[in-house]
């Protein structure tokens, strides 16, 4: 069975904090900006900081003052991680049929006119990067 290496919707909570800040965080940073926005009890972010450093997802260092602390950071981009997730999303549901899975995507939701020429805009471009 292959290694997985994106992270859960869990671990993905965890990235978003990663994500938005300037620099890297502690644990404990990490776990007050999470409580804004959810019950995980800090023990739980502990263990998603591991499994995501586990994954390579992030990385860490060590504190020069502190040996006991680490200062985590994101080591995959949110858009590399999105691009991942969803090649394994289409290989998952749809056979790898990039096909099937925007459609089913564009047929089970409603989309603004913006959202329709923002689209549009991609597949041309898309088009004009295969040339």
């Amino acid at each position: 069975m292959e290694k997985e290496t994106t992270p859960s919707q869990s671990e993905w909570l965890v990235m978003e904090v990663l994500w938005a800040g300037d620099a890297s965080m502690t644990a404990k940073e990490v776990i007050q900006k999470m409580q804004d926005t959810t019950s995980m009890s800090p023990r739980m972010v502990r263990v998603l900081l591991n499994r995501l450093w586990q994954k390579g997802m992030i990385s860490y260092t060590v504190d020069e003052k502190d040996a006991r602390v680490y200062h985590y950071f994101a080591k995959k981009s949110k858009e590399e991680c999105q691009k991942e997730k969803s090649r394994k999303f289409v290989d998952s549901y749809f056979a790898g049929s990039n096909t099937n899975a925007m459609a089913a995507l564009l047929e089970s939701t409603r989309l603004t006119e913006e959202q329709y020429q923002e689209l549009w805009n991609i597949l041309q471009k898309k088009d004009r990067d295969k040339t």
